[in-house]
């Protein structure tokens, strides 16, 4: 499954409105988003259908950053209809993804 890119607050509202969504907060030159990064494919491709899975660029959107409080990267977001439901700080193992989805999506 390919993830969504997320390029301004709009897109990051319109997908987060409805559902349950993952967001990846991360940016090119940070060397643990890149290692997240096949982490959250593989949490993409597990809830295929049942939830979306995003990504953000906070170097091309630090007004999104800077309103969600996000100071460090990777920072991995739960929304659930619109709403924060979970937060990871730094590198994260699928297990510890998974579970979280599980939990939103219950």
């Amino acid at each position: 499954m390919a993830e969504k890119e997320l390029n301004s607050r709009s897109d990051l509202e319109k997908v987060i409105r409805d559902g349950v969504t993952l967001v990846d907060f991360n940016a090119p030159w940070c060397g643990p988003c890149r290692a997240q990064e096949p982490i959250v494919n593989e949490v993409g491709e597990r809830y295929n259908g049942k939830a979306d899975i995003a990504t953000m660029n906070i170097d091309n959107n630090s007004d999104v950053a800077l309103n969600l409080g996000i100071q460090s990267i990777p920072t991995l977001i739960i929304f659930k209809d619109g709403q924060e439901v979970g937060r990871f700080v730094g590198l994260q193992k699928a297990e510890t993804l998974n579970q979280a989805m599980d939990q939103a999506l219950a």
